[in-house]
């Protein structure tokens, strides 16, 4: 390794700076929710939110936990969707990449527009609701939260089909065809696995999506036993900002003790902790795979 320059030496320096103050920037807040969650409701209406919970409390979990026979349905219901949807995504997504880089197929240029113009435009929520309802009959199915995502993105196909035209050489799928190998397996024998850093990429981004989404829901489930973490939780904030907002109208209901503050803390922390306790694994390949996968083919 060479003797860095002094300019190359401050560069590092000022990178090391910046990148350290981002960090503490990304990570403040999530470690002010956490501990303010951990406040008794009065001390944080009272004093605010602190970096170390002034008076600890878990009355905030405790309310939720009570309600955990419906959590952990959602939890289920979440889990199941998360993983059909990432997985089908994966699929749909690299396949239709993979036949994009097909320099043989009549149409590619064609499809690839019309992808590329669903980046600018959409159908509109009207008519998408019309015809997830009406005409693919998803209302009140598990599908309904997991179909209107569905390759959703025209920037993840590009971003597989930039990594495939730049990473996957091209005289190895050549050396396959004339060993007499089809499409099918040379997309699921060599393409693919190749391709984990950007599968990862846009596995991620999905599961992601699928985890936050409480969109889909609203729109197209109505029974409980079909909530989403995200639509339960929604769900319960609502209806704990009702009861505080209308104490004074609800005889009989005790509401002195509802912890209006710090649940929707709680609630937050219990929806985003299996994806902040996943991504690590992830990281390596999901910033390999946005490199790789933005390079222009």
């Amino acid at each position: 390794m060479g003797i860095l320059s002094k300019e190359e030496k401050i560069f590092q320096a000022v990178a090391h700076v910046v990148l350290t103050i981002g960090c503490i920037l990304a990570v403040v807040p999530f470690w002010l929710l956490i501990a303010a969650s951990f406040s008794s409701d009065a001390y944080a209406t009272k004093y605010g939110y602190k970096f170390i919970p002034g008076e600890f409390s878990l009355e905030a979990y405790q309310f939720i936990f009570n309600q955990w026979d419906q959590i952990g349905r959602a939890y289920f219901i979440t889990v199941i969707v998360t993983v059909i949807g990432t997985a089908l995504g994966i699929m749909l997504v690299s396949m239709l990449a993979y036949g994009l880089v097909q320099k043989d197929v009549p149409g590619v240029k064609a499809i690839f527009l019309a992808i590329m113009v669903t980046m600018l435009f959409n159908g509109g929520l009207v008519p998408t609701y019309l015809i997830y309802s009406n005409v693919v009959h998803v209302k009140n199915t598990v599908w309904g939260l997991i179909l209107p995502n569905l390759l959703m993105s025209g920037f993840t196909v590009i971003l597989v089909k930039n990594y495939f035209t730049t990473s996957i050489p091209g005289e190895l799928i050549e050396a396959a065809e004339i060993d007499g190998a089809g499409q099918f397996n040379i997309f699921f024998k060599i393409v693919m696995p190749l391709s984990t850093p950007i599968l990862a990429t846009v596995g991620l981004m999905s599961a992601v999506t699928y985890w936050n989404d409480w969109q889909n829901g609203l729109y197209y489930i109505s029974e409980s036993k079909l909530y989403s973490i995200q639509l339960l939780l929604n769900e319960m904030n609502n209806n704990i900002q009702y009861l505080a907002n209308n104490a004074s109208n609800l005889a009989g209901v005790d509401t002195s003790t509802l912890p209006s503050v710090t649940i929707r803390l709680a609630i937050a922390v219990v929806a985003i902790l299996p994806i902040l306790l996943v991504y690590p694994f992830f990281q390596k390949y999901f910033a390999k795979g946005i490199v790789m996968g933005a390079v222009k083919g």
